[in-house]
């Protein structure tokens, strides 16, 4: 059986290369890699980390990049691929243009789509944007769905999918295996200078579409209202490079002694920080299936999850996008020990 990856984002690398190494040691599959690098630096050092070399690379980002060129882009640049290595299963990874454009394609010459994490729901159309709608039309379009967790089988099922879905858990958890050490020493400079041992880091990371604007400036705010009443407290911010985001939060946070600033950092550094950390302020889907897994609590900047097991778990808490409720429920975590053991 000729399967072929399609991912382009480094949440969609992390979480398919586990699956792809697992899929190399069988002897009868064979598998193709093609990335579309709908985020490049990013992308690239996850491939690294994991040791994966691309078989096909579109190479797509471009500055300014609209969805709609991401979604041409992966559509002309995949479909002589597909006419050439005639797969038999498409694979490609949750809500990303680049998953929705590769499943489009496949559906176009007739070649079956598996859907790794499928099934997930906020209800909301336009949040997130366009991630929601994305993983929808991919479902209706695949021909597998590998679901995370029950709930996300029941609400493919509650849209009349009822054929050919598997509960299998999700693969971030996998990746720990590859990422994670005790003995760690992280290669960002910045946050290598960190005490994590007796120091209570705060671990922000924002960036979504939905936020930009207003809601980002809310955000930054609270955590600049946080940084001032907890001196104590270390508050790290791996900063996205879109300049809409980038440009907002250090408009706000730059030079702000308990707040550090960063580039972007790699899934080894993620996944450390994370295991180290305190708790996390984030907006990112990835982050609330990981932070639990350390038993970490987990406030998501947005006013709704498309993860409500969390949720109902009680690790994960959805407090919004206003700064007030941001800094109450942060200071709630910080200065309430019984509050934070019960997350935690």
């Amino acid at each position: 059986m000729k399967i072929i990856t399609v991912f382009g984002t480094r949440p969609e690398a992390i979480k398919m290369c586990p699956l792809v190494l697992e899929i190399k040691k069988h002897k009868e599959f064979q598998c193709v890699v093609c990335l579309t690098a709908q985020h490049r630096d990013m992308l690239d050092q996850v491939m690294k980390i994991f040791g994966i070399e691309a078989d096909y690379d579109l190479n797509l980002m471009k500055k300014n990049q609209t969805l709609a060129d991401i979604t041409s882009s992966v559509m002309t640049g995949l479909e002589p691929i597909l006419q050439l290595e005639k797969p038999d299963i498409v694979l490609v990874h949750g809500d990303t243009t680049t998953s929705y454009a590769a499943a489009m394609t496949s559906f176009y010459h007739r070649i079956p789509v598996g859907h790794v994490e499928a099934g997930l729901r906020t209800g909301n159309i336009y949040s997130p944007f366009p991630e929601e709608m994305n993983r929808v039309i991919t479902d209706k379009i695949s021909e597998y769905h590998f679901a995370p967790t029950y709930l996300n089988e029941r609400n493919l099922m509650k849209e009349g999918i009822c054929s050919n879905v598997y509960v299998t858990g999700n693969t971030i958890i996998d990746s720990f295996e590859y990422t994670v050490k005790n003995d760690y020493v992280f290669h960002n400079e910045q946050i290598s200078r960190i005490d994590f041992n007796n120091k209570r880091v705060i671990l922000v990371t924002a960036h979504r579409r939905e936020n930009w604007g207003q809601p980002l400036i809310n955000i930054c705010k609270a955590i600049e209202t946080l940084a001032e009443q907890f001196g104590d407290v270390e508050f790290v911010y791996p900063v996205h490079l879109n300049p809409i985001v980038k440009d907002t939060v250090y408009g706000v946070l730059e030079n702000i002694d308990n707040v550090t600033l960063t580039e972007p950092v790699d899934v080894m550094d993620m996944h450390n920080m994370i295991a180290r950390c305190y708790m996390v302020m984030t907006d990112s889907g990835g982050l609330q299936e990981e932070a639990p897994h350390f038993g970490k609590p987990v406030l998501v900047l947005r006013t709704e999850t498309e993860r409500p097991e969390a949720v109902e778990a009680g690790t994960v808490r959805v407090i919004g996008i206003e700064e007030r409720r941001i800094v109450e429920e942060a200071e709630n975590l910080i200065v309430n020990t019984g509050e934070y053991n019960a997350m935690a």
